[in-house]
């Protein structure tokens, strides 16, 4: 027998009995009372979850190290927390009751994707795992655009399944990132059914991407945003989720992005990655709460010229 095989599948299915049983208490609760839970919540995850917190300490003191002291790098890393807990909470609850998704959160520049739209060439949101951006797109669909959303899968396939059965039930088209050669075509086909496809761009990618400054050191980074818009013609537009004090939310649209050119197509698809993880790192200085420090962004390195 297998013993790591065997933990993991139980932890598997220890994790997808506990959301499946929080979920039902999660729906059954008046919304004013979510918020004291997931508090407690999130500080009881944050105290409890050693590996995740030390991934975000470590994320953060590579961020800010210099600049902020090390009792506000925890008193973010532990807002980090809550917030997840915050998020999922929400997804849970929200994605039921379209009405009140609509009332909890407020579009800021929606003419900006209604002029890209009106082109016909399909819009690129492209965003970063920052805020709880599962409501966002909700919320855009409710709206009642067009929704598309390149998603890696959680390794947890029965806890997938469920998130995916929320996601169609709001009619938003989830696009796997693998197999590649399948993310490209559906992506290409969710712009050309002029969609909003949303890109998240903050995630380590290994030596495929390009390497480009994120707070100061190289990162990986994919140019998924930047291909596509190439080849279809669609609109590259920042966006961001931010939650308020009183946990309502504001979905801004940043300006759509004029594509630089390079002398090569490799340092035109670099310089504009460049500008996107700029914008991506501008809203997490003033957020930094909102991003998702248990990532390791840094992990791959860029080799060294021979």
């Amino acid at each position: 027998m297998d013993f790591k095989k065997t933990k993991k599948k139980f932890s598997y299915f220890i994790g997808w009995l506990l959301l499946t049983i929080f979920s039902a208490i999660i729906r059954k609760t008046p919304w004013q009372y979510l918020y004291v839970l997931s508090r407690h919540m999130g500080l009881l995850g944050y105290s409890m979850a050693g590996r995740q917190r030390k991934i975000a300490l470590d994320s953060l003191t590579t961020a800010f190290g210099n600049q902020k002291p090390p009792e506000e790098i925890r008193k973010i890393a532990q807002d980090c927390f809550i917030y997840m807990i915050k998020s999922g909470v929400e997804v849970i609850y929200m994605t039921e009751r379209p009405d009140f998704l609509k009332q909890r959160m407020q579009l800021v520049g929606k003419e900006i994707i209604e002029q890209a739209l009106a082109r016909g060439k399909g819009v690129i949101l492209v965003s970063a795992h920052f805020g709880n951006f599962p409501v966002m797109l909700a919320r855009l669909s409710v709206e009642g655009y067009k929704v598309a959303a390149i998603m890696r899968p959680m390794k947890d396939a029965k806890v997938e399944k469920l998130f995916l059965r929320n996601r169609e039930k709001l009619n938003i088209n989830t696009i796997y990132s693998q197999p590649r050669k399948t993310c490209v075509e559906n992506s290409i086909r969710a712009l050309r059914e002029n969609s909003l496809l949303f890109i998240p761009l903050d995630q380590n990618f290994g030596t495929a991407g390009v390497f480009v400054d994120f707070f100061g050191r190289k990162a990986a980074t994919a140019t998924g945003p930047v291909v596509f818009a190439q080849r279809t013609g669609a609109a590259l537009i920042p966006c961001f989720i931010i939650r308020q004090k009183d946990d309502t939310h504001t979905i801004v649209f940043e300006p759509a992005l004029r594509l630089e050119e390079g002398k090569t197509e490799q340092e035109t698809i670099e310089i504009n990655v460049q500008k996107i993880t700029s914008i991506i790192e501008t809203y997490i200085r003033q957020y930094p709460a909102e991003w998702s420090w248990i990532h390791r962004r840094w992990k791959s390195k860029m080799q060294e010229p021979v």
